[in-house]
């Protein structure tokens, strides 16, 4: 399959950015957090203290100089410890056969993945063309300005 290694760059990228994200934007957005783990006084009902201490005990686990802000490296450690521990778990998830490997017949198939190519085929010839995909990527850019991310730009 040509895309094969198209799709698991994708997904590599997807890690390292919504690892380092996740801890920028705090609880909810990008971390799995469970219920259980937000209502540490078993009530039944997470409140705002509950979250507020929530996203200041992983502050405080990122902090690791404990100089009370994030440096660059603190971030970066942190992002790739919760990437880690995201790809254990999706090896775990996908591994059919238990065998600690995955195989391209195990890796989930994107729900979007032939819509994708196809808002990028623009001429439907069944081809990306380099103009295509500078078009498809600026649509990206302006659509993630829309919901108020910010990201690395590319120089």
């Amino acid at each position: 399959m040509k895309h094969a290694g198209f799709i698991a760059g994708i997904v590599v990228a997807a890690l390292a950015v919504t690892g380092t994200s996740a801890l920028a934007m705090g609880p909810g957005r990008g971390a799995d957090v469970t219920f259980q783990e937000l209502d540490t006084d078993g009530n039944g009902e997470v409140s705002k203290a509950e979250m507020d201490a929530h996203r200041a005990a992983r502050f405080t686990k990122a902090d690791t100089d404990n100089d009370g802000k994030l440096s660059l490296e603190e971030v970066q450690a942190s992002a790739q410890e919760r990437a880690k521990d995201r790809a254990s778990q999706m090896l775990e998830r996908h591994d059919a056969n238990k065998d600690g490997f995955l195989t391209e017949d195990e890796l989930p198939k994107p729900r979007r993945e032939g819509r994708f190519f196809d808002r990028m085929d623009a001429d439907g010839n069944g081809a990306i063309s380099e103009q295509e995909f500078a078009e498809a990527q600026e649509r990206m850019k302006e659509h993630r300005g829309k919901r108020g991310h910010r990201w690395h730009k590319q120089n």
